[in-house]
């Protein structure tokens, strides 16, 4: 027994060693490729993203290029001179989305800046979008009962008087009319204020001061929009203090900042994020959309034809549009493998929602909008622990606008060749400022 014994030890001891010798050459090797890989982020073609658009609905040329790479990632130069890495593909970008190793975290020194305005917002306090797990959660969990699908459903009647309502005063002006400044803006302004507990009677300056924070190429001009907001936010959390009423914000006054759950500027970034893109992100869907619809008389026709298909659509209308087209940035925290490449610990990665939810092998026919499609995996809300907080309202927003403004007003089409029109740039959200419509 003794000999089988010191037989088998001596077996085991240079197994080990073998394995161990094996496992550090492995590793070692893993970590050449990785290095050697990772290094052709900072050398090779990059090409100057993000792109703007020249079609309201169409990707630019640069991100056609792009889709078209046979990884799931791409080399990209930022404004700044930095790169950082494009995700191409849908099933690499919803795995990186809900990996641990990228943060979203905005203050960190290495996240991918696209533009001037997200670099000098790092000084600020971050929203709990900029946040990671667990303090995301803790904040999400906060917000989430306003935005379950039950009390969502329940806001459908207020919903529906205030799109009739803005409807009602479009008509009474009577054609030609601007579709941006006279309806897609002020519905969801409206229907955010209520569901915030924010007073409308201020819209004009909130949604003036949200288009410079949102649109500015120019960081200084952005930080002072962002700051006359939190001034204006600052001093309505004062009020609620001791004039209490309903809506969200008020319900977090009364309990997470009176209990020190949360301190006073964390509540003016998220009640800041909750105002702007409660109203920006519906307000450019509504006004693509309906130029989306427009342009392509057979799927408005299939649409007017069958309302039932408006859910549908709405879905389809997010996949094809993709407005937050660059919401998904991230910095790794450490070394990632996706499909045979290699993200290093410190690099930025950017996951482009069009890219996404362009992606031939999971959307049939991709370039083309189809209002018959099952499009609900697209990817414009995000994916995992970050996925938008508010797409149940997004959704209820657009199913009501778009079947009442086209039963509405049947006639409703381009006052101007769309070909005219200005369309914001890339660095933004995607939409039009004015939309000219007659009927």
């Amino acid at each position: 027994m003794d000999s089988m014994t010191h037989t088998t030890e001596a077996t085991n001891t240079a197994e080990a060693t073998n394995t161990a010798e094996a496992t550090e050459a492995t590793n070692t090797a893993e970590a050449t490729e990785a290095t050697d890989t990772a290094a052709s982020l900072q050398t090779g073609e990059a090409p100057a993203f993000p792109a703007d658009r020249t079609c309201p609905y169409q990707l630019p040329q640069l991100y056609s290029e792009l889709r078209d790479n046979p990884g799931a990632l791409r080399a990209v130069t930022l404004f700044d001179g930095r790169r950082a890495w494009v995700v191409t593909k849908h099933e690499a970008a919803r795995k990186l989305l809900a990996d641990p190793r990228l943060s979203s975290d905005r203050t960190h020194d290495q996240f991918p800046a696209t533009i001037p305005r997200f670099k000098a917002f790092r000084d600020g306090r971050p929203s709990f979008i900029g946040m990671d797990p667990p303090e995301h959660g803790t904040r999400r969990r906060m917000m989430i009962s306003e935005f379950t699908v039950k009390r969502i459903k329940s806001m459908r009647p207020d919903v529906e008087r205030i799109v009739h309502g803005f409807i009602d005063e479009m008509l009474a002006g009577g054609p030609p009319a601007d579709l941006v400044a006279q309806f897609a803006l002020p519905v969801p302004s409206m229907v955010i204020c209520e569901l915030l507990g924010v007073p409308y009677a201020a819209h004009d300056f909130f949604q003036d001061a949200s288009r410079r924070l949102v649109q500015s190429a120019d960081a200084s001009a952005a930080i002072a929009a962002r700051d006359d907001l939190n001034h204006y936010l600052d001093g309505l959390i004062t009020r609620m203090r001791t004039e209490p009423g309903p809506g969200l914000l008020n319900a977090l006054v009364a309990r997470q900042l009176a209990a020190g759950e949360i301190d006073r500027e964390e509540l003016v970034s998220t009640a800041l994020l909750l105002l702007v893109a409660g109203h920006e992100t519906t307000a450019s869907m509504t006004s693509l959309g309906v130029i989306t619809l427009l342009e392509h008389p057979d799927q408005h026709a299939a649409l007017r034809a069958d309302p039932t298909l408006v859910p549908n659509a709405v879905e389809e209308l997010l996949r094809y549009l993709a407005i937050a087209d660059i919401a998904g940035g991230r910095v790794a925290t450490a070394d990632i493998e996706i499909d045979g490449q290699h993200i290093r610990a410190g690099e930025g990665v950017l996951v482009v929602n069009s890219l996404a939810n362009r992606d031939g092998s999971v959307f049939e026919d991709p370039d083309s909008l189809d209002v018959h499609r099952t499009a609900r995996h697209h990817l414009s809300f995000g994916f995992g622990v970050h996925q938008c907080l508010g797409q149940n309202l997004a959704r209820l927003e657009l199913e009501v606008i778009l079947t009442a403004l086209f039963d509405r007003i049947p006639t409703l089409r381009l006052a101007v060749p769309v070909e005219r029109l200005t369309l914001r740039p890339g660095t933004t959200i995607q939409g039009v400022n004015e939309l000219p419509v007659t009927w």
